[in-house]
């Protein structure tokens, strides 16, 4: 049996709004919108999708799953993040070398240092 990774469900209040974020954030292209979600994916094709879906509910807690990105240059990536929308969260990270932002709808995500 095997499996493959398809893609990333992003729980949101404004499935366009946050996925055209993503899009513009990531570079990314839309592969499918219509009135009940939105998936994006990389240019390449490589990778899962992000499916953006509505729910009732607004977050409420810091996330149980985040996403890491490895940027050429970090301090460079976090200001055009910021730039675009995003605020810098804090969950505890104290002194570490990634800096933790959160999208438009204060989902957490981390710019690690670049590899």
């Amino acid at each position: 049996m095997t499996l493959t990774w398809e893609q990333v469900v992003i729980d949101c209040e404004d499935f366009a709004a946050l996925g055209h974020w993503w899009a513009d954030a990531l570079s990314w292209e839309i592969i499918g919108e219509d009135d009940d979600d939105m998936e994006i994916r990389n240019p390449s094709g490589a990778g899962p999708t992000l499916l953006f879906l509505n729910v009732p509910e607004k977050k409420s807690m810091k996330n149980r799953l985040h996403l890491d990105f490895v940027p050429d240059d970090q301090n460079a990536e976090v200001e055009r993040l910021l730039a675009l929308g995003a605020t810098r969260a804090d969950v505890g990270q104290n002194d570490e070398s990634w800096v933790v932002l959160a999208d438009p709808e204060g989902n957490e995500f981390c710019i690690l240092s670049a590899r």
